[in-house]
């Protein structure tokens, strides 16, 4: 070779180090393919292993709690039945297009209607449930008072059926007149202590003036953290305490016991409008309070034997 023609140490080296650089790529090319395939290979048999290694753990399901059910008591048919007859007894067979033979005819399709005459007794003026039984089946008996414009009452049953959800009634029958319901006994008023005119009579007097008449605060009679709201519009111009009786001794007591006690009294009262008198009858309890009684309840009922209701 010509000297023109020798290549330099320079030019010679390049085409050696590229080789080297390619020859280290095609090394590096070959491991990762090979490391690739080595997971392939041992993915499945790493799954394997490891299933068949781990024990198998099953979950017990979560204990069922009881779910307590609670039945719905039974509907009522009072409305029902009272409807009915207030209809049945303003109907006449001479006239089934009215509306109150209509409504009856709807509500007990197989009942006849009456046939009042023409001297027939007085007008219906209102009618009541006063009484209902439940028998078997879903069956009732519903006592109903029937009182007319001459203050005559009868009194009829009325057998009803209801439905198990209690959202649907039917009369099954016609009404029977029958008796009215026998009065009870009058059981032992609990409120045996007399209490004469002083510091109580008049606070409960002081009160109910205020409560019926409109006449002062009722605020200023009752105790810390009571709410009472006078009846609106006042009903009456006057109202008299006519007697009170406690259930406890301190009630007849002169002197206000100490802060604190409570006691239970029924008052008798006279209340008077344009219309005329009345006699009412209210249960408190007032607690004691800085040598002064304050009203801390006003109940409804009176209380028997055995306390307050």
């Amino acid at each position: 070779m010509s000297p023109g023609k020798q290549a330099s140490p320079g030019e010679a080296a390049a085409p050696m180090a590229a080789g080297a650089r390619l020859e280290a790529m095609r090394r590096r090319a070959r491991v990762s393919r090979v490391a690739v395939w080595t997971v392939i290979a041992a993915g499945p048999i790493a799954l394997a292993v490891a299933v068949a290694s781990t024990p198998t753990t099953v979950a017990a399901a979560p204990a069922t709690t009881p779910t307590a059910v609670r039945t719905a008591p039974a509907a009522d048919p009072s409305g029902y039945a009272q409807l009915f007859i207030g209809a049945w007894l303003r109907s006449s067979a001479d006239d089934p297009t009215t509306a109150q033979a209509r409504l009856a005819q709807s509500m007990a399709p197989d009942v006849e209607l009456p046939n009042p005459g023409s001297d027939a007794q007085s007008a219906l003026a209102s009618v009541t449930a006063v009484r209902s039984a439940q028998r078997i089946g879903g069956a009732w008996s519903v006592t109903v008072a029937a009182q007319y414009a001459d203050r005559s009452v009868r009194y009829y049953t009325v057998p009803v059926a209801a439905d198990p959800s209690g959202s649907s009634f039917a009369v099954t029958g016609a009404p029977a007149v029958v008796a009215g319901p026998a009065r009870t006994g009058v059981p032992k008023s609990a409120y045996g202590v007399p209490v004469q005119d002083g510091g109580l009579s008049s606070a409960v007097q002081e009160f109910l003036a205020a409560y019926l008449t409109g006449v002062g605060e009722v605020d200023r009679y009752l105790a810390p953290g009571v709410n009472l709201t006078a009846v609106s519009p006042a009903p009456f111009t006057a109202v008299t305490v006519q007697q009170i009786t406690g259930i406890e001794e301190a009630a007849a007591d002169d002197q206000v016991p100490a802060d604190g006690t409570k006691v239970r009294i029924l008052a008798r009262v006279e209340a008077r409008d344009a219309t005329g008198r009345w006699p009412l009858a209210y249960e408190f309890t007032l607690k004691a309070r800085s040598g002064r009684w304050d009203v801390a309840a006003l109940e409804s009922g009176i209380a028997q034997d055995g306390g307050a209701q």
